[in-house]
């Protein structure tokens, strides 16, 4: 679904070749923050499964709420919810085409519920109407459209009971009490077929379910090694084929088909390089009709020739990469978001019958015509020889044959991503483009622990807290600087989650490599952190333990503490900006009020910045231009690039600053002024 090209390979102790001059970052006009971060004008945009309808996510009254056209006339959008605060960032369409279905929490808390808004009435409802409890969708069919399959963990929060919900009347009705197994694989039918027991090792076990109820005799066991690469995807629509994403008895993941009745697995689709990631199905049978991985960038196999026609159509038609998003019953249209990274991204109606495309809209108009960079993706080669897919963005644009290195080296943004167990993607970037254009080079790394490149690569990073996958983000670096991209005096360490954890790693582990950090909701003690996990948790705890430490023992619970930022928060000597969410519960508000206290008491200057209404990230766009607003003037202060005041960016968010106003030019002016 892309054109290929040759990427750029990088070895962390060589050289890149250049492209060319670089013009300088000062001649490209500031983006406000606003048009990077703010509401977009429309996304997600998918069409109903019969068809008729276009739904998607849009402002109002300055929140994003759910919307709905005739697909004949998508300029007729009318609003079908009206959230005030918490906007609603994701949905799905009803079975049946009659209601839009969502999730939504209370300020960031994740005790999501499901609610539903009906198409012809605009009624509202809220399907799951418990307090303190987390909904999880567990089936949705196309064959079976007045009912739905939802996990609700109100009676033990460790586990999710199994309900079949009516969509008309909203009736609950219990289907399977879980007594401690991880999740559930329903068929077309909304039958429950398989189960997930998590295993002391940190693998997993699964048993089928029959009308007797979950069976004794395993079906299938996954071992630790493969418990982040494997698992069950679904069933064809006659119910005898079930599909793996499986790393079993190979290093990355491949496609396979097993004959649910005797058991034969059959490989559909591998590739050495990278995880098979994406599938594509055919709506009536259910059958695989493409699948693909994502390595540099995301490559498709289509196995279905129209399929292949279709994908090779759009790969001609639209300049960037493409992304199917939604197919009605009948196949004939399709949602496609083509995504060229140096302009906004645009969804498109397909019509396979005409082969012809139909803009529907920008996501972000406002950005048309700006001068954006293009996103790079590397290879770069870490000191014990591992490759670490990487994404590079410079200020004056890159292009998909390569970059062009500065004519002098530049101050740099490490963006670290968050997981441990995920990974960082080609394509548009908001923080990659803000940064650029701010003057910043900006490198993301998918170092050890990342998953989609073979267990044997997430394996590495087991025990590697502060270890290896530290180094490796020392490696790309030292690459950065040795290829004359980034000045070595100026790096900067960034990132959310883990990423944020990495953040405060490389100020304590190594203060000499980073000039100043951003730590955005990251645990600063890993003792706390894993004795304060949430209840829901509980199915992946083991595995958590051996891909960390185990704090039930003495040796487990030594390493937690030494791989613990706070524990060397003396060492700290550059500037650092803390941001956290009141009412995170996977990295709670005392981790980042930990290591504040114990650099007040070590007087060590530190910015914290509190929302009072947001969890583990900053979901309210206000809030989020108000964190990145004090971290552009963080940023500046310290590297020396570019930044637009604070101005009156904090007016409308929550913030809170508890310590440290002082610390970030421009912030008590703008809190207080």
């Amino acid at each position: 679904m892309r054109r290929m090209f040759t990427p750029v390979t990088a070895m962390c102790a060589g050289t890149a070749d250049g492209g060319g001059a670089a013009t300088s970052h000062n001649e490209v006009p500031l983006i406000e923050r606003e048009r990077l971060f703010g509401n977009p004008h429309r996304a997600q945009g998918r069409l109903s499964p019969d068809g008729r309808w276009l739904a998607w996510i849009a402002p109002l009254e300055g929140v994003l709420n759910l919307w709905v056209a005739p697909i004949d006339h998508p300029d007729q959008g009318r609003a079908m919810t009206a959230e005030q605060v918490r906007p609603i960032r994701s949905y799905f369409w009803s079975p049946d085409s009659q209601a839009l279905l969502y999730v939504n929490d209370t300020g960031g808390d994740e005790n999501f519920r499901l609610f539903g808004v009906n198409i012809d009435s605009g009624e509202t409802r809220t399907l799951t109407p418990f307090k303190e409890t987390r909904v999880q969708i567990i089936g949705i069919s196309r064959l079976v459209r007045d009912r739905l399959l939802v996990g609700i963990n109100n009676r033990d929060p460790r586990w999710h009971d199994v309900y079949s919900l009516d969509l008309a009347s909203g009736e609950l009705t219990l289907v399977l009490e879980n007594e401690g197994y991880a999740g559930f694989i329903a068929d077309e039918h909304l039958e429950l077929r398989l189960a997930a027991q998590p295993r002391e090792d940190g693998g997993e076990t699964y048993f089928r379910i029959t009308a007797n109820g979950i069976e004794d005799e395993p079906f299938a066991t996954i071992g630790f090694e493969d418990s982040a690469n494997t698992g069950p995807i679904g069933f064809t629509r006659d119910g005898n084929t079930v599909y793996w994403i499986d790393s079993r008895e190979r290093d990355t993941a491949a496609l396979m088909a097993q004959d649910w009745h005797s058991g034969e697995l059959r490989l559909i689709g591998h590739s050495p390089r990278a995880d098979v990631t994406g599938i594509l199905l055919d709506p009536v049978s259910d059958e695989v009709q493409a699948w693909a991985i994502d390595y540099l960038r995301t490559e498709w196999t289509a196995l279905d020739d129209t399929i292949a026609a279709d994908l090779a159509f759009l790969e001609g038609e639209l300049k960037g990469d493409i992304s199917v998003t939604s197919r009605p019953d009948d196949d004939r249209r399709w949602t496609v978001v083509n995504d060229p990274v140096t302009a906004p991204a645009e969804t498109w109606l397909y019509d396979r019958d005409t082969r012809t495309l139909t803009s529907l809209y920008i996501s972000r108009p406002e950005l048309s015509g700006e001068q954006l960079a293009g996103m790079t993706p590397l290879e770069i080669t870490a000191r014990d020889g591992k490759t670490l897919v990487s994404y590079l963005t410079l200020p004056e644009g890159s292009d998909a044959d390569g970059f062009r290195r500065p004519t002098s080296p530049l101050p740099m943004v490490l963006l670290v991503h968050g997981g441990p167990w995920a990974r960082d993607s080609y394509g548009s970037n908001a923080y990659h483009q803000w940064l650029a254009n701010r003057g910043y080079a900006v490198l993301s790394v998918n170092y050890r622990g990342s998953t989609g490149f073979g267990k044997r690569f997430t394996g590495a990073g087991d025990g590697e807290w502060a270890g290896a996958m530290h180094n490796d983000l020392l490696d790309a670096v030292a690459w950065a600087v040795e290829a004359g991209i980034a000045d070595a005096e100026r790096v900067a360490i960034m990132g959310g989650s883990y990423g944020g954890y990495a953040a405060l790693v490389g100020l304590t582990f190594t203060p000499e490599q980073f000039a100043c950090g951003v730590d955005i909701v990251g645990p600063s003690n890993l003792e706390t952190l894993l004795s304060t996990i949430p209840p829901y948790w509980e199915a992946g705890k083991r595995q958590m333990y051996r891909r960390m430490a185990d704090p039930e023992t003495e040796e487990g619970a030594a390493w937690l503490k030494e791989r613990s930022p706070l524990t060397h928060a003396g060492q700290i000597s550059q500037p650092l900006l803390i941001g956290q969410g009141a009412n995170d519960p996977r990295v709670k508000q005392a981790e980042s009020d930990q290591i504040v206290d114990a650099m007040k008491a070590n007087g060590i200057p530190v910015t914290y910045v509190l929302f009072p209404d947001e969890g583990h990230g900053f979901a309210r766009p206000v809030n989020n231009i108000a964190f990145n607003a004090v971290t552009e003037a963080f940023l500046a202060e310290t590297l020396g690039g570019r930044f637009e005041p604070i101005g009156e960016a904090l007016k409308t968010s929550s913030i809170q600053v508890p310590h440290g106003v002082e610390y970030t030019p421009g912030l008590d002016e703008a809190l207080n002024g």
